[in-house]
């Protein structure tokens, strides 16, 4: 049988049903598509490929999925740190963020796809201004993206008013509809930032373009409070009676929830993107995911944006979520690591509205990475999935890929120039000072 790609690997950590791990195996792709997993010694005789990868000193995992970011602001990294939410967000992100390009955008959004590509992520949720410049990035970066021009009651530097907002949602569904890598959702920014009738239209024009939704919900005790004097109900059940809660309904944070409100999200079947490391720095919370995992909550796992995080590292992220939920309930068992790498694939899967995403087996897209096991930290490998979440980095990456496409190999980068976008966001720098002084 003929293949294009034939990948050779010391230990391959499908995250299929069955969570099987492999050692001495290969993976077969043809196209963008999985073709064959199992024992090299087989596929080796089974198939010949046009071209072989030789990771035999690797381990190939699935490529992690960043379920909730907002890719541009890497190029607010560091610029208004330890702060609170709503005063990091009104007094020096949104005056900011009022003054983006195009331009400015896709540049910062390339320097996200360069950051995810070369961490191990190769598909990410995002929610962001003038998101056309994003999908633009990601098309020349190629990972893979769920966006969504965030909505808002009051204009934004993509549209005038929100009429236009949902006129621009439609135009680029219209436009990038028929991208293998790109798909859209809806998402209206928060509650504190939209109004009811908003968000029924949000609901009805997911529904109409067959779109996920995705919002911020529940993020902090400030919200809630917002939310009950504006509206006389909490978060959760202000949205739910708005019909919002549903399978292809996304919530980012979930922080301030009640066990009620956990329990009503599942019986929606809604999905959480869980933010530990940006709820922790901006003091929002914790999030009570261990409930939520018993409950039977979707969940998944995200950076939020560069500038509140300050990475887009599911790696540590990955290492946060799991210590940070051991200690908060003082019960080590409570956050296993494996429930966290779950989050961190097959959870974003649920999040991108993408079954065929997440898990290595026949059939799924090929979407992987690898980590270079000859990494001290790596060593002895007693068990994969307690090293991808309490002792790899990320730095570890020695390859990434999308739909069969290798995207960084050995520290190059074979889709993006580096050199030059590296200088390109040094000169940014002093916009960015100017906005903020």
């Amino acid at each position: 049988m003929v293949c294009d790609i034939l990948i050779q690997a010391n230990t391959i950590l499908t995250q299929d049903p069955q969570r099987t791990v492999l050692e001495n195996a290969g993976v077969a792709i043809t196209g963008d598509t999985i073709t064959a997993v199992g024992p090299w010694e087989n596929l080796s005789r089974r198939y010949t490929a046009g071209q072989t990868l030789n990771l035999n000193h690797a381990m190939v995992m699935p490529g992690l999925i960043n379920a909730h970011t907002h890719a541009a602001m890497s190029l607010l990294r560091g610029v208004a740190d330890d702060l609170p939410l709503m005063e990091w967000l009104t007094k020096h992100i949104f005056p900011v963020e009022k003054h983006l390009s195009p331009e400015i955008v896709e540049l910062g959004a390339m320097l996200a796809c360069a950051e995810m590509t070369r961490l191990g992520t190769t598909s990410f949720c995002d929610m962001y201004l003038i998101e056309d410049a994003t999908y633009r990035a990601v098309d020349r970066a190629g990972l893979r993206v769920l966006g969504g021009e965030g909505i808002f009651m009051f204009p934004s530097p993509a549209y005038a008013d929100t009429e236009r907002g949902f006129d621009l949602v439609r135009e680029l569904h219209e436009r990038w509809k028929d991208h293998p890598r790109i798909r859209q959702a809806v998402m209206p920014h928060a509650v504190y930032t939209t109004t009811p009738e908003i968000l029924r239209r949000c609901l009805a024009l997911s529904q109409e373009l067959n779109m996920p939704l995705h919002i911020h919900l529940a993020e902090t005790v400030t919200e809630t409070e917002q939310c009950l004097a504006a509206t006389g109900l909490r978060p959760v059940q202000y949205v739910h009676e708005l019909g919002l809660l549903t399978p292809k309904t996304t919530i980012a944070h979930g922080v301030d929830l009640t066990e009620a409100e956990i329990d009503l999200l599942a019986g929606t079947g809604t999905v959480v993107a869980h933010n530990p490391e940006s709820n922790m720095k901006l003091a929002s919370g914790i999030a009570n995911v261990p409930y939520m995992l018993q409950r039977g909550v979707p969940v998944s796992l995200g950076t939020d944006g560069a500038a509140s995080n300050n990475a887009l590292n599911m790696f540590t992220e990955m290492t946060s979520c799991a210590l940070l939920h051991k200690v908060r309930c003082m019960d080590p068992t409570c956050a296993p690591a494996q429930a966290v790498l779950d989050m961190a694939t097959l959870g974003g899967s649920r999040t991108m509205c993408m079954p065929d995403i997440g898990y290595i087996a026949p059939g799924m897209r090929a979407d992987m990475v690898a980590l270079d096991l000859r990494a001290p930290n790596l060593q002895p490998l007693h068990n994969p999935v307690s090293h991808v979440v309490y002792a790899a980095t990320g730095a570890e990456v020695c390859m990434s890929m999308v739909g069969g496409e290798v995207l960084y190999n050995d520290g190059a980068f074979l889709k993006i120039d580096y050199p030059s976008l590296l200088k390109e966001v040094s000169a940014l720098r002093s916009w960015v000072r100017e906005k903020l002084s």
